[in-house]
């Protein structure tokens, strides 16, 4: 029998609480590049193994860096003067049974790749790749031969999951893939996709601050990007008044008014190129940021500061042992699917802790924090612990869709 505890928590939902802060990084951003990019090359390695010996093997590109580089802007475009540099780290399997397998090479096309397929401005011959991978430890490795469909865990770590997103981290999550979207860049291409959203919500009004850089090929001068920002500026506080809109026919206590927003707060008018928010790249890697894996969004795609979240970095780790990438997605799937089944629960939170060496799919504890709408935790506990059951039965599954990249970790 698994350890399975269900117990009601003496809370309120975090919609009806009187602050609520979330961010979120977007698809340009230095941070969520690297855990995208080194996401991307555990899930082609991952199948590469598949491909080439049947199974996966150790592995862990979990330890990224993208350096900024330096840039030239002006009006009308500037030039990179010295390349962004992607440091590839952390462990893999080279060599097994007698086959090697061209890791570092794997690697940096992956990187590639994602760089021609997601920043339309950023020239990914125009990197430099920095490839440390190292082989890893006789024991953790030897964890993917001792046999068996499920896995012992490659360490003693905990994860934590919740459902439903709140409104406000909803409109958060939502307005930055409204911004990022092709539509959007097709009738506004001078925005740059390194945007990144801020949400406060104090009571029932909402505020976002949008940082959201141009490109500086698309501005003619100082006073054609004002233009251009008033336009983006309105098509961002439309959007978030139809996001509202619909939001206050499920949630009766929550975004009551318009939200605001604020885009590129730093602008100064004036000063010209020193004064206002343009990229050449629509990166800010390109001179002004450095990114690093673990420091973006969480695995549900938003840093909510209200809400507990786990320590780990689940970009890139591998998806059949390292439950720093496993525990962290099912906590959540797990919470969503309590939420959606289990009847009068308004807001769960999941919990799971590993034992080194001990089978995934039988953790330490698995815990279920229930707020509930109306009656008693007990009276829906053994629903819930049916529902943990299950999912940690089907955990095997669950690795697969994580091989397959069906799952988005940022």
């Amino acid at each position: 029998m698994r350890n399975i505890v269900i117990e009601e928590l003496k809370a309120s939902e975090v919609y009806r609480q009187k602050v609520e802060v979330v961010e979120r990084k977007g698809l340009g951003h230095p941070d969520y590049i690297c855990d995208a990019v080194m996401e991307q090359i555990s899930v082609n390695l991952s199948q590469k193994y598949l491909e080439t010996f049947g199974t996966i093997l150790h592995h862990n590109i979990d330890k990224g860096m993208l350096v900024a580089g330096e840039v030239e802007g002006k009006f009308g475009g500037g030039r990179v003067v010295s390349p962004m540099r992607l440091i590839i780290g952390d462990r893999a399997t080279f060599e097994y049974e007698g086959v090697e397998i061209d890791v570092s090479g794997l690697a940096v096309n992956t990187a590639k790749e994602w760089f021609s397929e997601k920043l339309r401005f950023v020239d990914p011959e125009n990197l430099i790749y920095q490839v440390e991978l190292k082989r890893g430890s006789a024991e953790l490795t030897d964890i993917f031969s001792r046999g068996g469909k499920v896995l012992g865990a490659n360490d003693t770590s905990a994860a934590v999951g919740y459902a439903p997103l709140s409104p406000t981290e909803r409109l958060v999550l939502e307005t930055e893939r409204y911004l990022n979207s092709k539509g959007f860049k097709k009738k506004y291409p001078e925005s740059g996709e390194d945007i990144k959203v801020m949400g406060l919500r104090h009571k029932e009004n909402v505020h976002l601050t949008v940082a959201a850089p141009f490109v500086d090929r698309y501005v003619e001068s100082e006073e054609d990007y004002f233009e251009k920002k008033m336009e983006l500026h309105d098509r961002i506080e439309e959007f978030t008044a139809e996001f509202a809109e619909k939001e206050r026919a499920e949630f009766e206590a929550c975004m009551c008014a318009r939200p605001t927003a604020s885009l590129n707060t730093l602008d100064m008018p004036g000063r010209g190129m020193d004064g206002i928010y343009t990229t050449v790249t629509g990166t800010s890697a390109e001179d002004a940021d450095c990114g690093e894996v673990g420091r973006g969004n969480r695995v549900n795609g938003i840093i909510p500061l209200n809400r507990p979240v786990s320590s780990e970095a689940a970009a890139g780790k591998n998806p059949v042992s390292h439950i720093g990438k496993i525990y962290n997605l099912l906590s959540h799937r797990i919470a969503a699917e309590i939420y959606r089944q289990v009847p009068d629960v308004s807001e769960v939170y999941v919990w799971l802790l590993s034992e080194i060496g001990t089978p995934i799919d039988q953790p330490q504890i698995a815990t279920a924090q229930l707020i509930m709408k109306k009656g008693a935790a007990g009276e829906v506990e053994k629903e819930a612990a049916e529902v943990i059951e299950k999912e940690l039965e089907n955990i095997h599954s669950f690795s697969m869709e994580l091989v397959a990249g069906r799952k988005p970790i940022c």
